[in-house]
């Protein structure tokens, strides 16, 4: 059970979080070996504090959950995500202007969150539970043409991670681009499910019910 440790992103998306809190979660991460942990930006700079060298992955969300801001908010937010310590950018794609056909809206807002990364891993949060089955296709091949490296699938607040999504994303992308399975996983068998399915990682905030580990 330990070995899906590394694949999990330990999620804390909780905005009135206390300093305390955020020490919680990160020693969590580095005493069960999640691969990394996923805050706002805001708290970046407690988490970088705890957070060993070789430890957990800082991971920060931006434009989220909303995903709406124009493209050069998108960018400038990662930008300075990644001055407060961020490894590693998980953003949300613009669903509305997706579900408008603006797909240039989409594309640039993607764009500029990899411009603004000068190569720290970037995830394109999709939000699968809006999108029909041409947006998915249509958001995983924006995604792939601005250079994102993952797709994830949900920020969690409608709907969450599907085998079936985590498919079709695997067979969109190919071998060159990876999955984040995120929202609604919240034991072992969902995990092991997305991961025998294609996801490289794990967004959850039960990571440690996941281990059956009593928190």
């Amino acid at each position: 059970m330990n070995n899906i440790a590394k694949y999990i992103d330990h999620t804390f998306l909780k905005k009135d979080a206390t300093s305390k809190e955020i020490e919680k979660v990160c020693l969590e991460a580095m005493e069960y070996g999640f691969y990394g942990v996923c805050l706002y930006p805001k708290f970046l700079s407690v988490a970088k504090k705890i957070l060993k060298k070789n430890g957990p992955k800082l991971i920060a969300v931006v434009d989220f959950p909303n995903g709406d801001g124009e493209p050069h908010e998108k960018g400038l937010e990662a930008k300075d995500a990644i001055e407060k310590g961020a490894e590693e950018i998980d953003f949300v794609i613009d669903v509305l202007a997706l579900k408008d056909q603006n797909y240039k809206k989409v594309f640039d807002g993607m764009k500029s969150v990899v411009d603004s990364s000068k190569g720290v891993l970037v995830k394109a949060i999709i939000e699968t539970a809006y999108l029909n089955y041409d947006d998915k296709i249509i958001a995983c091949a924006l995604a792939k043409a601005a250079g994102v490296t993952f797709i994830k699938t949900s920020t969690g607040l409608k709907g969450g991670a599907t085998v079936a999504d985590i498919a079709l994303i695997k067979k969109i992308i190919g071998e060159n681009m990876y999955i984040k399975a995120s929202g609604g996983i919240k034991t072992a068998q969902d995990a092991l499910s997305m991961i025998n399915a294609g996801a490289s990682r794990i967004g959850t905030s039960s990571s440690l019910k996941i281990l059956a580990i009593d928190s």
